[in-house]
């Protein structure tokens, strides 16, 4: 047990840090994209399934409610939460149309559809890439491996380089986290410029 907790964790913090030293630059390209996103009075979308439906839904809570600081919220909505639109979508078309019938109801010219995929290959996901283009919202993927079809599609791909898909998701949700951060750092100052952490 030993020898694959500490495995497990070097693997882990080697995905963040290879991350950080090949693809931190589409982070901060990112956080400048969510920022006139929302300065410009549009929304983020977030999608995903399995582990990255969870990513995508605890992505938009930290947006909408607060990451480390009380400030005001910002528009962010997970499309893997409703599920009477997903099974209904479901059951009537398919599957691969689950978000992206969300994106021609929700979505507009300048939204932002983050989509969250560990192999970068989720049908539904690029799916959804096609309705928002023809809307005019950016595309951004964030994958792991070498990226797989998503990376492809998107304007902006996030890519943490590893093959094992745990150390793919412990980045994501670390990506996921700094975005917030960054995002509220630019918008409202840091924590010490007087804002209360929780």
């Amino acid at each position: 047990m030993e020898n694959i907790l500490r495995r497990s964790l070097a693997d882990s913090i080697a995905a963040k840090e290879n991350f950080y030293r090949d693809h931190r630059q589409q982070l901060f390209l990112l956080v400048d994209w969510v920022l006139a996103c929302f300065r410009a009075g549009n929304k983020l979308m977030i999608c995903g399934n399995g582990g990255s439906a969870a990513d995508a839904q605890h992505l938009a809570a930290e947006f909408v409610n607060r990451f480390l600081i009380s400030r005001a919220p910002l528009p962010a909505i997970a499309l893997t939460t409703d599920t009477s639109i997903l099974t209904s979508v479901g059951n009537d078309f398919s599957y691969d149309d689950i978000f992206a019938k969300q994106v021609e109801a929700l979505g507009k010219k300048g939204d932002i559809l983050l989509g969250i995929s560990t192999s970068g290959n989720s049908p539904n996901v690029l799916r959804a890439f096609d309705a928002a283009k023809k809307l005019g919202a950016r595309t951004v993927a964030l994958t792991g491996g070498s990226g797989g079809k998503l990376a492809g599609e998107a304007e902006l791909a996030l890519i943490v380089p590893s093959d094992r898909t745990p150390h793919i998701q412990e980045a994501h949700l670390w990506i996921e986290h700094m975005l917030c951060w960054l995002v509220d750092e630019r918008l409202f100052g840091s924590l010490r410029d007087g804002n209360d952490p929780r």
